[in-house]
């Protein structure tokens, strides 16, 4: 697999511009040849996660898209709706890479980096939508001898963040966790990990189906939002399991407060004596993701011991060292066919990322639709 250091590849860029529209493009940019401590990795997988695709759409209304340019060199438009052009201040006018992590094969290695030439790799770091990423040898994680690049592009934003939720938690002295949007695939993973760590884990989905796909993984509480009985069935699950800690992947509407509410209830079967202040006991949500964009709403009902916070996975790798970080990171690429398979709808070209209809259905962010970029495709 020859790389050219004097040719070019193929990077997906998304812009907003000062006029409100948003433009995918894929451009040509040079190759480079790697530093010292650097490789060069041909991307052969790179997945559409949620949290690329606010870079990548841009909170454009993507009913607006018009797709033009040639089959070689696509151009697709949309407007932003003038509400949301505040929010993207920040970026107007800049041509930007999509793309947070991906796999591939080293194609060219600096001369401290030799004995990765030719290895499959998995990577983060941004501009993943792309032919090449030129990355520090360091930042590489080495795949199984048998691994795809397909099995190793989803390495670390979901196995990670699952990872770093069970590492938030032993941290913060609780001893179980409950987790909305729970039959993704991210909720998967977590599931797994759980029952082979012998964690509680209380799960909210939203219907009958992501219950049984739950179940069918050995999930033990499993709980459905839209059921009537949902606030007692969320109490009983909490009570069972004793979590104190929630991640909520929905952020907006009322289920934050509802989960607080739960876990004050489940306390308080327990409870000897009465406080009007409530348990002392801290109950804590931590909202991870936007699936809802309301404003999230809560009622008091859950005494004075509690909080709410947003939470990323990388301030809290920064937070717990290198060291750490790579036994995270090791546990991925130990189970990598097992805890942490990722499973695909379907794998699509740098082309097909800007049709307008792969565009509606990877953006439906729905349980069980997730979708590979091989930028090797088609080209």
């Amino acid at each position: 697999m020859s790389y050219d250091t004097h040719g070019t590849g193929l990077q997906l860029r998304s812009e907003i511009k000062s006029s409100g529209a948003l433009q995918l493009s894929l451009v040509r940019i040079p190759n480079i040849t790697p530093g010292p401590d650097e490789v060069v990795v041909r991307i052969m997988g790179s997945p559409i996660n949620p949290s690329d695709l606010g870079l990548l759409l841009g909170m454009a209304d993507m009913s607006t898209a018009v797709l033009s340019g040639s089959a070689q060199s696509p151009v697709l438009t949309a407007t932003v709706p003038p509400q949301f052009m505040k929010a993207m201040a920040g970026r107007l006018d800049q041509s930007m890479p999509v793309g947070n992590e991906g796999a591939g094969v080293v194609v060219a290695a600096g001369a401290n980096a030799q004995g990765l030439m030719g290895r499959t790799v998995a990577i983060l770091g941004g501009a993943m939508y792309a032919e090449y990423r030129a990355i520090k040898a360091s930042d590489c994680l080495m795949l199984p001898a048998d691994a795809t690049p397909a099995e190793g592009a989803s390495c670390f934003v979901n196995p990670l963040t699952a990872l770093g939720m069970v590492e938030t938690m032993r941290r913060e002295g609780h001893t179980a966790l409950v987790h909305t949007a729970a039959a993704s695939n991210l909720g998967q993973m977590l599931n797994k990990i759980c029952l082979k760590d012998g964690i509680g884990l209380v799960n909210i989905v939203r219907n009958a189906e992501q219950v049984a796909l739950l179940r069918g993984i050995g999930a033990m509480h499993v709980v459905d939002s839209s059921e009537p009985g949902f606030a007692e069935d969320l109490a009983d699950a909490i009570a069972a399991t004793g979590a104190t800690l929630a991640f909520d992947a929905i952020g907006g509407g009322r289920l934050a407060g509802q989960i607080l509410v739960a876990m004050e209830a489940a306390i308080n079967r327990k409870a000897t004596t009465y406080s009007r202040y409530g348990s002392t006991v801290h109950k804590q949500v931590y909202i991870y993701g936007g699936l809802d964009i309301r404003p999230t709403e809560f009622n008091r009902g859950f005494g004075m011991a509690w909080g709410i916070g947003g939470w990323l996975l990388t301030p809290l790798l920064q937070r717990i060292g290198p060291e750490a970080t790579q036994r995270l990171r090791q546990r991925v690429a130990d189970e990598l066919k097992t805890t942490f398979a990722s499973h695909y709808t379907a794998e699509i070209s740098l082309a097909e990322v800007l049709n307008p209809a792969m565009i509606a259905e990877y953006n439906k962010r729905a349980t069980g639709l997730k979708y590979l970029i091989n930028p090797a495709k088609g080209v």
